[in-house]
């Protein structure tokens, strides 16, 4: 039998790791940067927050939106300042850490015409750098030798690395991972989603069958729409929408609000919640009410 999508994630993502780790005793040069990529909502991001807490890393996380700012330079910066910082993690608090940038692609990917920023630019040669010198990193403008700091491994996420600049995805700088989850990927992740609230497997399997051909975060969305009638219930009893804000921020410290009781998780419940979530897909599908406002938008 073949491993799973899942399991063969899990393998790569510890040897990227340990590889890192061992890599002044390694014979070898290893990349220091791990791509995983894929379709969007296919759990990416979760999967990784699960390993993380497995192996006991603790990971200094940036997204994409910080990849630019006003000022130049700044992104490249903050990159080697976040680096060092997972450095510091390894070296005060003697856990493995690295550094995580999650939809890389959305801040550096260029779409259709779209030109590079000079903060694009900075931030890749900054990444490939660290690729090359990941022990030597400097956020002034001067060598020091406090800028000699722990190797520390780069794991990054994105739906299409192919509109990152090719020199930054090479084999050398990044180890890729294509991430496509198949039907018993799903299923064991989306079980484990609603393990604590008693949803055995095959329930998983039947909510899975009746909405299939979604992603992950679907069924992740299914579980907080079923917290609505509660939430609008408690909302009844703090007394209604109108208290709401001086109930809720302006209440003495001795003052306890209603005890929220959470709903119980049921499969009639979470198939409720997941035709409505279809419904609202299929009317931004039909409606499309931005060729109203877009007339000369292309089909």
């Amino acid at each position: 039998m073949d491993p799973s999508e899942e399991t063969l994630l899990i393998t790569h993502f510890v040897c990227h790791i340990v590889k890192n780790y061992l890599a002044h005793i390694l014979n070898t040069k290893v990349p220091l940067i791990l791509g995983i990529w894929g379709g969007k909502g296919q759990g990416k991001s979760f999967q990784t927050e699960l390993i993380f807490q497995t192996m006991g890393i603790e990971p200094v996380i940036m997204s994409a939106g910080e990849l630019e700012s006003e000022r130049a330079g700044e992104p490249g910066k903050l990159i080697r300042e976040r680096y060092r910082t997972a450095s510091q993690v390894v070296q005060n608090q003697g856990k493995m850490s690295c550094l995580m940038i999650n939809d890389i692609d959305a801040g550096l990917g260029r779409f259709g015409n779209t030109q590079m920023t000079v903060n694009n630019q900075i931030v890749v040669g900054t990444l490939m750098n660290l690729s090359d010198n990941p022990t030597r990193v400097s956020v002034g403008q001067d060598w020091r030798d406090s800028d000699i700091t722990n190797r520390i491994p780069i794991i990054v996420t994105g739906n299409d690395f192919s509109t990152i600049y090719a020199p930054l995805i090479r084999d050398g700088r990044m180890d890729k991972f294509y991430w496509q989850p198949n039907l018993e990927d799903i299923l064991n992740i989306v079980h484990r989603m609603y393990e604590k609230d008693g949803i055995s497997r095959d329930e998983v399997e039947r909510v899975v069958k009746t909405f299939p051909n979604q992603a992950l975060d679907f069924y992740g969305a299914l579980r907080s729409r079923t917290y609505d009638r509660s939430i609008l219930k408690w909302i009844d009893d703090i007394g209604g929408v109108e208290n709401f804000g001086s109930k809720l921020l302006k209440r003495r410290k001795d003052q306890s609000l209603p005890v929220f009781i959470p709903p119980e998780q049921t499969v009639d419940a979470l198939l409720e919640a997941g035709y409505s979530l279809i419904k609202e897909q299929q009317l931004i599908m039909e409606n499309k009410l931005s060729k109203e406002y877009m007339k000369n938008i292309d089909d």
